[in-house]
Order: structure tokens, then C-alpha cells, then sequence
């Protein structure tokens, strides 16, 4: 049985640390999380818009 390696700065503790934050996260505080790393809001978009949705925001990148 190999020995479980981590990456430096990191060890058992830890990771079940981060296993236990995700774990307990209710639905609303995870999508909260997800939306304020990336700057914006996370919504489902039907497939068949995505090239129309990829356009307003290239248009908006444009003009800001």
C-alpha cells in the first residue's frame, strides 16, 4: 500500500479540513462561493443560446 503524498504546505489535517467545509455547505452558500471567485453570476443556460450568450459578453467586454 503506497503512502499518501500531499503537496508542500499541505497534509491530512488540512484536506479533511477542506472535505469538511464542501461537505457542509448547503447548496446557496456553494453557489455563493462559486460566484464571488469568479466575479459573476453561475446560471444554466439552455445549449442552443451559449453562442448568443458568448457574444453579449464579448460585446460588454468591448464597451467596458
Amino acid at each position: 500500500m503506497s503512502k499518501n503524498r500531499y503537496p508542500p504546505g499541505w497534509d491530512e489535517k488540512r484536506v479533511k479540513g477542506v472535505i469538511s467545509h464542501y461537505e457542509s455547505q448547503s447548496e446557496d452558500e456553494a453557489v455563493a462561493e462559486d460566484e464571488a471567485a469568479m466575479g459573476g453570476t453561475v446560471m444554466a443556460v439552455p445549449a442552443e443560446l451559449v453562442p448568443e450568450v458568448r457574444d453579449l459578453i464579448a460585446k460588454h467586454k468591448k464597451r467596458a
